[in-house]
């Protein structure tokens, strides 16, 4: 009978341990309800488990009070207690600590949160969907907060290709690679009062967004792996893999602020943004090819409210009335010029009758000088504000087109891969308004002064093919990567003044281009076996570069004299106006570039590289790199890199790195000449000649030829999980000191003696001379933080929450590295004089925190995001011009909704309480006389104040 009762115990237990074993199932969405394929539903504690199918559902047998675990690369694993028997779930993508990267480590099974050094991972698809930013520069000023982009405004061609910077450093000191290869740079170099002048950095805006699967930004020095140009660190653009999905996006927007339309308030700045993606499937074994593009433009804006200073001098009145005469104003006479005085209205009879006893010309030009400028408007029927410059973003128009593709080659694991990207934009900007009292307009042509405008062409085109298997037991990968900058320019609306009536009013000034094709090799294993994994890398590059710089028509470059023959010498006269002052050569805002000029450069680079990395115990990683590196043009070099990471606990790592690290002088810097109008901190105007480390220039001056940069630098830092908290944080010091960094120096002006350099000086039609030169080394230090956090209300409500900041600081230390025949001349502080200062230390936030918040409320998103840009500096040789502009609180917002399957609507804005950077002050006399009530050398955020757009996207 006892037996009996056990026997029926037992089965009683077993049946009710049956009866709660039931099936669950549910549908795997994203943050934008779209169904994820292929994520794992495990049952934790257990060898359960099952995928999603393509609709991303899926179906499991499991016990209520057990717990499912679901997980996939890109997203935030999750875990929920089973209660009922239908649960579906929304996966929240984020700095994704657990997905494999391609950057900063050379083992294919490193994972963010594995790696010895900081790499964010950012997720273009949550970010294109919520931002109003549709320009890659733009979404990463606002996203990374270690990374800083601004539109430039009246920088010639910086305005149309944005300088971006990765922890304080240079444009040029980030790495740029596309699916782990090597990005050309830019053809640009920027030599005009902006953040970077001196530097040349890559063209991020040729990229379209839409091609974009992911961005991988490697926060250390990775030159010992990368090669030229890590020395900050590294940014990986990971294109688009999918298939059988396309995305249309339209965006459209424009500014809407107290400050538009010359600050009288409105809508201006309008921009267009189409952009679409599609992936097919190439063969049986996941082959694909995904191509992905876009079309936008956006309309310029001006933020200058009127020109306060003088406009019309009394030779401009003469001037009005001898032309409603029908005089030929460009040919008066003496006593044309004292019989039309007297038709002038407001001269008092005082004036008149000194003008009519004038006894020659000089007499003349003493009584027509006088600034007459109010009642000539009156007389014109003009306002200040007709003679404003475009101060703002300037207007461009453009197509991207990008594709990558992956082919299999059987079932051996065999791979060939390629990506394309081809680019075109035009650009128009404007400079200083040249006025009608100035020797730079000839008022026979422009008869109230004009406003000259730039007009860009940037083609950008690049290919990379490889492919890559194994062979016997390596992981080999063979490719070939070129790419091609390319940048033209049409001056229009303008004239060259020492030409006379002769002046065409548009020139073709010419350009230049940079190519780059690099052809790689690398081969890796990893050893699972040998400690608890070992992984070798090595593998070698060559590199060809080449600048070239294309000569424009000859009026864009020549000075002419009165009887219009070329100036040659300091000792020929150009042509005058009235005054007898000298009108400048060369289409006015940007002079052409001349056959003097024109050259065409290469160079190749040969490097190998080895790299171990050997995780000791399972907490104990230990990695170590080598590089070297020979130019054809200035040497060898050789670089080393040691970091390691150490698990505390499951949860939390430690990790550091120690680097040396270089930068070769990029081609531009050693081989770019041209002249260019400078306008100092007066808006007083020059022509400067940038002349190579190897002309005469730089000999008589004792200038240095260029070598490369050289670095050494340290980071520490420690990355935790929180799982029950859903939490995670990193955090990075860093330290980088960089000796013999390059900069762009002052203007070196000709003794004006007749000497061998005001010769060749008025040959190249400048007035002073700058160069690129090792003129100083810096110290960069800094601290990173990244703090994410998911909340979890309900399967149709959450909220995930990103804290970002960066502290940082660069310094010049030490003297400056002046030859010493700078120092006997008294000239170091114009080899680096301190505006230069500012732009490399001051002119950029070193401080910058960003919070966002995406709240996912079933069908509707609310984004919120709130960026704090720290004081940045006036960039001005002036000490008592120095203004520094606080920091400040720019606010962006967007809602949206998921209206059916295919279809989301968002609508928000960037900076929606129309935040401002400070106003430029009259006390600091930076402001121009009116020109500039906003800084255009330090930038913060840009001055376009609020923005509204509204987007449709199309998903099938």
């Amino acid at each position: 009978m006892k037996n009996k009762y056990l026997m029926f115990l037992f089965m009683l237990t077993g049946w009710l341990m049956q009866a709660q074993v039931q099936e669950v199932t549910g549908t795997i969405v994203d943050e934008q309800s779209q169904p994820l394929p292929g994520v794992t539903v495990s049952i934790k504690g257990t060898n359960q488990g099952t995928i999603t199918d393509f609709d991303g559902n899926y179906t499991i047998e499991a016990a209520l009070g057990q717990t499912l675990v679901f997980t996939f690369v890109g997203f935030d694993a999750r875990e929920i207690e089973i209660d009922r028997s239908v649960i579906n779930v929304t996966l929240t993508s984020g700095m994704a600590l657990d997905e494999v990267v391609l950057v900063g480590s050379r083992s294919r099974a490193r994972t963010v949160t594995n790696s010895s050094v900081p790499v964010d991972v950012l997720d273009m698809q949550e970010i294109s969907i919520a931002v109003p930013q549709v320009n890659l520069n733009q979404m990463l000023n606002y996203v990374a907060p270690s990374f800083s982009s601004n539109t430039q405004t009246i920088s010639d061609g910086t305005d149309h290709i944005d300088p971006a910077s990765l922890r304080g450093l240079g444009p040029d000191q980030v790495l740029v690679l596309i699916n782990g290869k090597r990005r050309h740079n830019s053809s640009l170099i920027n030599v005009n009062g902006t953040f970077g002048r001196g530097s040349v950095g890559t063209d991020l805006n040729a990229i379209p967004a839409a091609a974009i699967g992911r961005i991988e930004v490697l926060r250390d020095g990775a030159a010992a792996q990368y090669g030229s140009d890590a020395i900050a660190g590294v940014i990986n653009i990971v294109l688009k893999d999918d298939v059988n999905k396309l995305n249309f996006d339209v965006t459209t927007g424009a500014n809407f602020s107290e400050n538009a339309n010359e600050q009288t308030g409105g809508v201006d700045g309008e921009t267009v943004n189409v952009a679409a993606s599609y992936g097919i499937e190439l063969g049986d074994n996941g082959g694909f090819v995904s191509f992905a593009g876009d079309f936008d433009y956006r309309e310029d804006y001006n933020r200058m409210k009127e020109w306060e200073g003088s406009i019309f001098n009394a030779y401009n009145a003469i001037e009005r009335i001898a032309s409603n005469a029908g005089a030929d104003i460009a040919n008066l006479t003496d006593e044309q010029i004292k019989q039309y005085a007297q038709n002038v209205s407001y001269f008092d009879s005082g004036l008149q009758s000194d003008i009519a006893n004038a006894e020659d010309r000089t007499a003349l030009q003493s009584l027509l000088g006088a600034d007459v400028t109010e009642n000539e408007l009156d007389a014109r029927g003009l306002v200040r504000s007709d003679f404003n410059m475009r101060v703002g973003q300037s207007a461009l128009r453009g197509g991207r087109l990008f594709a990558n593709m992956s082919l299999p080659l059987g079932d051996a694991g065999t791979e060939l891969y390629s990506f394309a990207g081809m680019s075109s934009r035009k650009g128009n900007s404007a400079g200083f308004y040249r006025l009608p009292n100035q020797s730079r307009t000839f008022t026979p042509i422009y008869n109230n002064g004009f406003l000259p405008e730039i007009n860009s062409k940037i083609n950008d085109k690049s290919i990379a093919v490889g492919i890559r298997g194994k062979v016997s037991e390596w992981d080999v990968d063979f490719s070939n990567t070129w790419g091609k900058n390319e940048f033209l320019y049409l001056i229009s609306n303008t004239s060259n003044a020492s030409l006379l009536k002769a002046s065409p009013t548009s020139f073709d000034a010419g350009g230049f281009s940079f190519a780059q094709n690099t052809a790689n090799l690398d081969i890796s294993q990893l050893y699972e076996d040998i400690f608890e994994g070992l992984n070798i890398a090595f593998g070698a590059e060559y590199r060809l570069e080449t600048y070239e710089i294309v000569a424009g028509e000859k009026a864009s470059y020549e000075q002419y004299t009165q009887n219009g023959d070329v100036v040659l010498r300091a000792d020929q006269m150009p042509s005058t106006d009235f005054f007898g002052s000298a009108r400048p050569g060369g289409s006015q805002v940007f002079p052409g570039f001349s056959p003097k000029n024109e050259l065409s450069r290469q160079r190749s680079s040969i490097a190998g590289y080895f790299d171990v990395e050997a995780d000791l115990t399972e907490a104990f990683l230990l990695t170590f790199a080598t590089r070297f590196e020979d130019y054809s043009d200035f040497g060898s070099t050789i670089n080393f890199k040691v970091s390691s990471r150490y698990k505390l606990t499951d949860n939390i790592n430690i990790r550091g790195a120690a680097n040396t690290g270089f930068r070769a002088p990029s081609l531009h810097q050693l081989y770019f000449n041209s002249t260019s109008t400078i306008f100092d901190n007066a808006g007083n105007p020059q022509e400067v000649g940038t002349f190579s480390n190897d002309s005469r220039p730089a000999q008589l001056l004792g200038i240095p030829q260029l070598k490369e940069e050289t670095s050494k630098s340290i980071s520490l830092g420690f990355a935790a999980k929180l799982p029950e908290a859903n939490m995670s944080l990193t955090v990075d010091g860093y330290f980088v000191a960089i000796d013999d960094r390059i900069v762009y120096t002052g203007q070196f002006q000709g003794p004006g003696t007749g000497t061998e350099l005001d010769n060749l000086l008025a040959q190249a039609n400048a007035t002073a001379a700058s160069f690129f030169a090792n003129a100083i080394d810096t110290e960069s230090k800094g601290l990173d933080m990244v703090l994410t956090h998911n909340a979890y209300f309900s399967e149709n409500v959450q909220l995930k929450s990103d804290l970002a900041a960066t502290l940082s600081k660069t310094k010049q230390v030490g003297g400056i590295n002046a030859s010493p025949q700078l120092e006997r001349a008294g000239l170091v502080g114009t080899y680096f004089p301190e505006d230069s200062r500012i732009y490399l230390e001051e002119a950029v936030p070193r401080t910058k925190v960003n919070l966002t918040n995406n709240l996912t409320l079933n069908k509707l998103n609310v984004f919120l995001r709130n960026v704090y840009f720290g004081e940045v500096t006036e960039a001005v040789t002036r000490l008592e011009g120095q203004q520094v502009f606080g920091s400040k609180l720019v606010t962006d917002l967007s809602l949206g909704y998921q209206a059916t399957d295919a279809v989301r609507l968002t609508i928000g804005s960037n900076n929606i309480f129309d935040v401002y950077p400070d106003r430029a002050e009259e006390q600091f006399e930076n402001r121009s006389s009116g020109r500039f009530d906003w800084s255009r050398r330090a930038q913060q955020f840009g001055i376009g104040g609020r923005f509204l757009f509204a987007r449709v996207s199309l998903s099938l």
